[in-house]
């Protein structure tokens, strides 16, 4: 019969050995990473052919709350079940392996931030402007060099997409985007629309941490007894907000990304062809003046659903 000694050291292994390494970890952050990407594809599937100005449904007369009477484009629902009908289901899915790939290679940097993350919280409890300024600088670092590294693969994602538009069969899998990316327009080609989407992330990180950390600081107030509370979702209500502002850089690199790759897309008439980036926000934000009740094109995909456009013919548009 075994002593109480020895069986207590069995159990205490046990306990050692049913611990996940950090190995273990990483591993199911990429499989979690990886799966939550496959489930939102759909959403952003549908996301960028609006951004490129694709809308094979007609628009339906409606009216608002003020009994105003507006046109409305097909929203999610309505769009993914037009790629059902023309591409089955797996066609909800075009463009998902860069993507994955993407998100592996964001995932992993991303979690060397949140160890410097966790450490740096060790320091002082209350956050200081100075601490707030030195953690997003090095935030920024990190995320530039993310997207370095996974920009290629988001252009690749985002043709192979939009071949929806003119059923081209040009981008197929990894292997074949590289070949004929870097056969057609070099390294280059890699890095189209990489500009203004930095841009963007590096904008939305100092202005949500910035946000969320004067909020913190001068608007919540140590007496409140959700004090606590109020700050651990501020940085995230801040995001929310700060993604809207800088939704036409995203846009903008998108579009970028397809313009003048060889896809319908891109190129007359559907798209004009844009000599640089700067070009491409001034001819949407051109587009932009529109009524206020109306979305304009620098914001284009930014919504799903109550999609408006301006009614200026309603005899053509059947109830």
């Amino acid at each position: 019969m075994e002593s109480p000694e020895r069986l207590s050291g069995q159990a205490v292994g046990v306990e050692q050995d049913a611990t996940p390494t950090p190995v273990d970890v990483d591993t199911a952050v990429l499989l979690l990473g990886a799966g939550v990407t496959a489930v939102t594809h759909p959403l952003l599937y549908v996301k960028l052919l609006i951004q490129v100005g694709h809308e094979p449904l007609p628009p339906t007369v409606g009216t608002t709350m003020f009994g105003r009477r507006v046109l409305y484009l097909p929203g999610f629902f309505s769009y993914a079940q037009h790629i059902v009908k023309v591409d089955g289901k797996r066609g909800l899915f075009r463009g998902l392996s860069p993507r994955i790939v993407s998100s592996a290679i964001s995932t992993m940097v991303r979690s060397k931030v949140k160890q410097v993350e966790l450490l740096s919280m060790k320091d002082e409890l209350q956050t200081s402007l100075r601490k707030v300024v030195k953690e997003t600088t090095h935030e920024m670092i990190i995320q530039c060099l993310s997207r370095v590294a996974t920009h290629p693969f988001h252009v690749m994602s985002v043709r192979c997409m939009a071949q929806f538009v003119g059923r081209e069969v040009k981008f197929g899998g990894i292997f074949s985007c590289v070949m004929k990316i870097f056969k057609e327009e070099g390294v280059a080609g890699f890095y189209v629309g990489l500009i203004p989407h930095v841009l963007g992330e590096v904008l939305f990180l100092w202005c949500c941490n910035l946000l969320a950390h004067f909020i913190n600081t001068y608007a919540v107030d140590e007496s409140f007894s959700q004090a606590a509370a109020v700050r651990s979702y501020t940085k995230f209500v801040m995001g929310i907000a700060v993604s809207v502002l800088t939704y036409p850089f995203m846009l903008v690199a998108d579009l970028m990304a397809v313009n003048n790759c060889g896809l319908a897309a891109g190129l007359p008439p559907h798209s004009p062809i844009f000599k640089s980036w700067l070009h491409c926000w001034n001819h949407l934000n051109q587009k932009s003046v529109r009524p206020p009740s109306c979305q304009g094109h620098l914001f284009r995909g930014s919504s799903f659903f109550f999609r408006r456009l301006p009614v200026t013919s309603l005899p053509v548009i059947e109830d």
